[in-house]
């Protein structure tokens, strides 16, 4: 060990860490073995219309990548739902309501998380055990857009401060307490704004898969020892969607000009202003929106969050898994 570092130190840790990881890595040819004989339940259709603007997915990828990870899932809800019986015995307790099983799925804008929870959602539902699954997104958390121009926070939108995170817990304390019925703001990403008076409803589902961009990240310790809750705190397995900055942006600005094509064009949308200026200055705003917001909250929000994941999930610039990270348990 080298004379300078104290033990305890950063430089310590770091030198008595180096080659080791609390990850399993697979190569995609190795992950997509662990399939075993499970079925593929969805067809050609389906994945099409589960799959968002510029995310392509394939069969090919559901068989790789997706079904060795709901047979892995279907496993660990098996192995928690006998837990929670065992628990039940102990306590006593045998009219307790089941928890959910509850997934976090955190990554970049553009990333292609959407695609990813709606696949994860479908594939698992199909199991014996599970047919119930719920997908909430964490847009639905956003402050109003009312309240976060009044506190000059537009620019700062996605970032961890322009979130309800009191009301995210207690949406989530209420789920995994069991409770029946269970309600979200609904987002609609067509105005960029929640949609007053109107509700996401969750009634006891044997999954819920909350997806959104900082679900991963915790809460500033208390200096008192006071307990505060992170979002994963909730989280029975998390799931981290990762990919190279490069892509990330090309994927970002590639998505902005098919909407201009799409979605932007609907008289209601609030990006309309961006269908109809030319091409040219529609790419620069693309560039100025990833490199001013997009890319800031990646390295100071989300990417810090990757090594909190149960599994990272890495693609390449194809929008293809090239390779699997599993956390040891």
């Amino acid at each position: 060990m080298n004379a300078a570092a104290l033990p305890g130190s950063v430089e310590a840790i770091l030198e008595a860490s180096a080659g080791l990881s609390p990850y399993r890595r697979f190569s995609r040819e190795e992950w997509a073995q662990l399939r075993a004989d499970t079925p593929l339940t969805l067809k050609q259709e389906d994945i099409e219309r589960l799959q968002s603007i510029n995310d392509p997915i394939s069969v090919e990828e559901v068989v790789a990548i997706y079904l060795p990870l709901s047979r892995l899932l279907a496993l660990y809800v098996a192995a928690t739902q006998g837990l929670f019986k065992a628990t039940q015995r102990f306590l006593l307790a045998e009219r307790e309501t089941k928890a959910p099983y509850i997934i976090g799925l955190a990554g970049s804008v553009a990333v292609g998380k959407s695609t990813t929870a709606r696949i994860l959602t479908a594939l698992l539902a199909r199991w014996p055990n599970t047919p119930k699954v719920d997908l909430v997104t964490t847009d639905g958390f956003l402050l109003p857009n009312a309240e976060l121009a009044a506190n000059g926070l537009m620019e700062r939108k996605g970032f961890p401060e322009s979130y309800d995170t009191a009301a995210l817990l207690r949406f989530l304390h209420d789920v995994k307490a069991g409770h029946k019925r269970v309600t979200a703001p609904l987002y609609s990403h067509l105005v960029y704004d929640r949609v007053p008076g109107e509700e996401r409803v969750v009634e006891s589902p044997d999954i819920l898969i909350v997806e959104g961009l900082n679900v991963l990240q915790p809460a500033r310790l208390p200096r008192d020892g006071t307990a505060i809750p992170f979002v994963s705190d909730f989280f029975d397995f998390s799931i981290y969607l990762d990919g190279h900055e490069d892509d990330l942006h090309r994927w970002y600005v590639t998505r902005f000009m098919k909407l201009r094509q799409t979605a932007f064009r609907d008289p209601r949308s609030y990006f309309r202003k961006y269908a109809e200026i030319p091409e040219t200055e529609a790419l620069d705003i693309a560039d100025r929106l990833w490199t001013t917001i997009n890319l800031p909250n990646l390295r100071e929000n989300i990417l810090p969050t990757r090594q909190r994941a149960s599994l990272i999930l890495t693609k390449g610039a194809s929008h293809r898994i090239e390779s699997v990270a599993l956390r040891r348990l």
